[in-house]
């Protein structure tokens, strides 16, 4: 079954990674949990972009996270 991307927006993480480190806690994951990590991402990664340019940057740096 193939991810589908959150809000019609690409997803930006490794499916069989997530889920490796969720199997390797001993747990299982759902369905749509890829899709709401990817969903997360694209939050954390709008609001990164929005602090560097708020302060004057054109990079945006692991801090803007």
């Amino acid at each position: 079954m193939a991810d589908a991307a959150p809000q019609g927006k690409e997803v930006l993480v490794i499916a069989s990674k997530i889920k490796d480190v969720i199997k390797a806690s001993g747990l299982q994951s759902s369905g749509d949990l890829v899709d709401g990590v990817s969903a997360r991402v694209h939050e954390m990664l709008t609001a990164a972009v929005q602090r560097a340019k708020a302060n004057g940057r054109a990079t945006v740096r692991p801090y803007d996270l």
